[in-house]
């Protein structure tokens, strides 16, 4: 699995970009960016459908994921929440399904109905999504709990909180994680991040833009899964294209003294 695949919050909302999107899509499949990644809070199914456009007929190309609502987490709930999620995807089966956050249904019952969704052949593997340490030592502690496939996080040069314990238990762990908004999507930092003079001076060197240098270090450990969103095929094409980028020691060492790691532990990120 490459280290940078396809997000798609906010898409499918907006029917005017309809064409635009689902294009956007398909060439980042055509470009190596497998994984997509969805949810059914996105555009409440929204989003699922403009997913499901996209990769019709190309259904074996893509590592598919979207994520349930905390709510919708345990027993019947998830069961019904997950068959939704299939028939707006047009798809039989999930690659990686995501708790979205957590919420007031017991951890143990999510594991359960997960395990089972996986033994009816409706999800091969699951995950988790903005947990923090201690929410994953105690899914780690329980039955199946171990069975946890990913964690995905906010993660991005500007929001480099899980460095300083998340990241490394996870990696301790075995468990890979999967950077949502690694462009700052939806911070107020976005603009201090794609204006810092550092950044600007990187990506000039290697005459690749800002965003490129941004997901090349995202993914610089080899542990993480970045997913963008672009809603704009030149945008995918240009996300891809940083796979290809290999910063130097003192490219990372200068982006550090720019946006120094974090030195104590930080509330988790989330947007």
């Amino acid at each position: 699995m490459r280290a940078l695949g396809q997000g798609t919050w906010r898409m499918g909302e907006d029917k005017s970009k309809h064409d635009t999107e689902v294009e956007a899509l398909r060439t980042g499949i055509d470009c190596g960016l497998h994984v997509i990644d969805t949810a059914e809070m996105y555009g409440e199914g929204e989003s699922e459908k403009l997913v499901g456009e996209a990769i019709q007929d190309r259904r074996e190309d893509v590592f598919l994921v979207s994520k349930v609502y905390p709510y919708n987490a345990y027993g019947d709930k998830l069961v019904s929440a997950c068959d939704a999620s299939l028939e707006r995807l047009g798809t039989d089966y999930l690659d990686l399904y995501l708790l979205h956050w957590r919420g007031d249904a017991p951890l143990e019952e999510t594991i359960q109905g997960m395990e089972q969704l996986k033994a009816d052949g409706k999800i091969r593997a699951w995950g988790v999504s903005n947990f923090d340490v201690d929410d994953m030592k105690e899914l780690l502690s329980l039955p199946n709990g171990d069975k946890c496939a990913v964690n995905q996080v906010l993660y991005h040069l500007g929001s480099r909180g899980i460095e300083y314990d998340l990241l490394p238990y996870l990696k301790e762990q075995g468990i890979p994680v999967m950077a949502y908004a690694p462009l700052a999507e939806g911070s107020d930092v976005k603009e201090d991040v794609f204006n810092n003079e550092t950044i600007n001076r990187i990506a000039e060197a290697y005459s690749a833009s800002v965003a490129q240098i941004l997901l090349a270090w995202t993914i610089r450990s080899g542990h993480v899964i970045a997913i963008p969103k672009a809603g704009q095929a030149e945008h995918v094409e240009e996300n891809a294209a940083a796979l290809l980028l290999d910063l130097s020691e003192e490219d990372f060492a200068a982006l550090d003294e720019a946006f120094p790691p974090p030195t104590t532990k930080q509330p988790l990120d989330v947007i």
